[in-house]
């Protein structure tokens, strides 16, 4: 299975919510909290392009936020994501 990196902090409910999508689907994940580290939050802006949390990578693929990752796992497609990567 792919390597899957979330990027986010403690408060945000979207970075829970796809804390939460990813257990109930088995997939192991790799949490990376952005709030207290500015060095992680950086590499996380650098990787994505982005400044809001949360920031899903699976393998070097930009996800995206919680609303990208709801709706690959929806189409169908983020397993067939995690099975390429």
């Amino acid at each position: 299975m792919a390597n899957v990196t979330v990027y986010g902090n403690a408060s945000c409910a979207y970075c829970g919510a796809a804390r939460m999508l990813l257990t109930q689907k088995g997939v192991s994940f790799e949490d990376v909290p952005v709030h207290t580290d500015t060095e992680k939050r950086a590499e996380m802006e650098q990787r994505s392009g982005r400044t809001s949390v949360p920031q899903i990578f699976i393998g070097d693929h930009h996800v995206g936020g919680f609303d990208e990752l709801c709706a690959l796992d929806k189409s169908g497609e983020l397993e067939k994501l995690l099975a390429a990567n």
